[in-house]
């Protein structure tokens, strides 16, 4: 009986690839808004656990644990998003416990926009947004800094034409 080794690899992590993180003031961005979402309703709670019930007190705690749970794990997910630019696709990795990995050939690239809302404007963050032949295909690295965002935009817009123009 012959046993087969056992890979080290994951299919989360390629061999040889060098992973770019985003920046950290994606924590800043997702923070503040689970904490604008979440703070209505704890307010809300809170009013109306003194003007009518301390039942309602339980309005609030609810929501208040999620934006504590919130703040536990985001920081963890914005960590583990990450991306690496190969010779012929762009690989993109997310998710601590239901983990991803989009693997978009730039030749099935059709277009790419860099995106950035008030918020992400305010903390100098945007996020590039990879169009393909498929629909479903969620490519988008958000939390990078605008330089970085228009330098990835070009080379990918670069890289997707020289791989069209090949087929």
């Amino acid at each position: 009986m012959t046993s087969e080794p056992v890979s080290t690899s994951s299919p989360f992590d390629p061999p040889g690839v060098t992973w770019q993180g985003v920046s950290p003031r994606l924590i800043t961005a997702r923070l503040v808004s689970a904490g604008i979402t979440l703070a209505v309703p704890v307010v809300a709670g809170a009013v109306l656990a003194v003007l009518v019930s301390p039942w309602f007190w339980l309005v609030a705690a609810v929501p208040a644990a999620i934006l504590v749970w919130v703040a536990l794990v985001v920081p963890r997910q914005v960590r583990a998003i990450g991306y690496a630019e190969r010779d012929d696709d762009l690989l993109i990795r997310k998710g601590i416990l239901f983990r991803s990995l989009v693997v978009v050939p730039y030749g099935r690239m059709q277009y790419v926009d860099v995106e950035a809302g008030p918020l992400d404007r305010r903390l100098g963050i945007a996020k590039v947004q990879l169009h393909t032949a498929s629909a479903s295909t969620d490519a988008n690295i958000p939390g990078l800094v605008p330089d970085e965002a228009e330098r990835l935009r070009d080379r990918l817009t670069v890289r997707g034409e020289t791989r069209l123009a090949g087929l």
